[in-house]
């Protein structure tokens, strides 16, 4: 099993629903040392699933007083699979340590150190 954080669209029950064919039951938890901004998505299909034409994206800051709110879902490792397939190509997937010390998976913009 895998953990991925998410602080975006991922947390909306449609897109669950779509992309992986269930809910999702997340545990908060806080990521710290990240900015939160947005990007215009291309993908038809992701605008489509999530029906916004800009989706949050994070970007390293290095400053711990950054700190982006979200949810650690428990996927299987096709289910990781499937979060790759649904984000946009500006994300990419890197390992992280959350506040509450639990590491998880998060995307972040492409080209960011993790």
């Amino acid at each position: 099993m895998e953990e991925l954080f998410s602080y975006g669209t991922l947390q909306d029950s449609k897109v669950q629903l779509e992309t992986f064919g269930r809910t999702l039951q997340g545990q908060k938890d806080v990521l710290h040392g990240y900015r939160l901004s947005f990007i215009e998505i291309e993908d038809e299909a992701v605008v489509a699933t999530s029906g916004l034409t800009h989706h949050p994206i994070i970007s390293h800051s290095g400053n711990p007083d950054d700190a982006i709110e979200g949810a650690v879902f428990v996927l299987t490792a096709a289910e990781l699979e499937q979060a790759d397939a649904y984000e946009a190509e500006d994300y990419q997937r890197v390992k992280v340590v959350l506040q509450s010390g639990d590491s998880a998976w998060v995307y972040v913009k492409a080209g960011q150190p993790g």
